[in-house]
């Protein structure tokens, strides 16, 4: 894992040790148990309950180990002390894609935060840092793999919900 930290919302960092918290003391003791009761079937080479069990049970602890690992490198925003005027971790901006004359409105996030159907996208991701640091009234060009898109700026707003 890198050492770089991720910026958060309270609200995001209180689901994800939430979600942490049911994997530690609900799903893995459930798989423990399916393990252990597969266990007591008999001859383990031939066992697909077990087998099974004991895949869910790796499957499980990868989650566990990622949504620590996010956690240890968390970084809480307090979205109310950033800039209003600037784009920023924490903004709703709303552009109009100058090459297809279409509104859009984009909430950058953190990760574990994003959901692209709902226009929550992460900061670092092509879009997120084209925008990071843009006033109302600016033109983005942006980079993305199929091409350059071009945004201006029409308004930026605190996020909802962050």
């Amino acid at each position: 894992m890198t050492d770089d930290r991720i910026p958060i919302t309270r609200e995001g960092y209180d689901k994800l040790k939430a979600d942490l918290d049911r994997l530690r003391t609900v799903e893995m003791i459930e798989v423990t148990k399916r393990v252990a009761a597969a266990r007591d079937l008999g001859d383990l080479s031939e066992n697909a309950e077990y087998h099974a069990a004991r895949e869910d049970q790796g499957i499980l602890q990868a989650r566990v180990n990622d949504l620590s690992d996010r956690l240890a490198r968390a970084v809480i925003v307090d979205t109310t002390a950033l800039p209003k005027d600037t784009i920023a971790f924490g903004s709703r901006v709303r552009v109009m894609d100058l090459d297809l004359d279409e509104e859009e409105t984009f909430e950058l996030v953190g990760p574990g935060q994003e959901n692209p159907d709902k226009g929550r996208i992460l900061t670092s991701s092509p879009i997120g840092q084209g925008l990071i640091g843009r006033k109302k009234g600016d033109t983005a060009e942006i980079a993305v793999p199929r091409g350059t898109i071009r945004f201006k700026i029409l308004e930026i707003s605190p996020a909802a919900g962050l």
